[in-house]
């Protein structure tokens, strides 16, 4: 298990962190390595510190694991690994809340659903994460006059 999203980031001696994760066992990370979600996400207004996560196991997807409860990790993936032809127009309120400068400096992730015993994995591709990379803050926000549903069937990669 890493932590990633971390270009160009000063790691300077900081205090480390431990914590055991029920998903992914025991974890340490720093305080420069968290995103803040000052909104919170749909769901889960009171959590807004978050570590992004990958597992080996799981090429291609990721997770949003939340400090605030440990029992909270969000399954996240790049939305053009799913969907060659995705736009993601990003609203005003979106650009200048998260203060996005030029696309190099944000990452745009979308929310995937397993649900156990269905055998369908769905992705929404109408309420991407926007994540500020070098700021580390994030926001889901809803695209506009979009095509896109919420709940969006995909093949399922893994199991639940």
């Amino acid at each position: 298990m890493d932590t990633i999203i971390d270009e160009d980031r000063d790691l300077s001696p900081t205090t480390s962190t431990t914590v055991t994760l029920p998903r992914f066992g025991e974890c340490t990370f720093s305080e420069s390595e968290v995103v803040s979600f000052p909104w919170g996400l749909p769901g889960f207004p009171a959590l807004r510190r978050f570590l992004v996560v990958s597992v080996d196991e799981e090429q291609g997807y990721i997770w949003l694991q939340s400090l605030d409860d440990l029992s909270i990790a969000i399954p996240i993936c790049d939305p053009w690994s799913i969907f060659d032809d995705y736009e993601a127009p990003l609203p005003l309120y979106a650009k200048q809340s998260l203060d996005l400068q030029s696309p190099e400096t944000f990452c745009v992730m979308c929310v995937l659903v397993a649900r156990p015993g269905s055998g369908e994995t769905t992705i929404n591709p109408l309420a991407p994460i926007i994540i500020n990379l070098p700021a580390r803050i994030g926001r889901q926000i809803t695209l506009e006059n979009q095509r896109y549903s919420v709940r969006t069937p995909i093949a399922r990669r893994l199991p639940v």
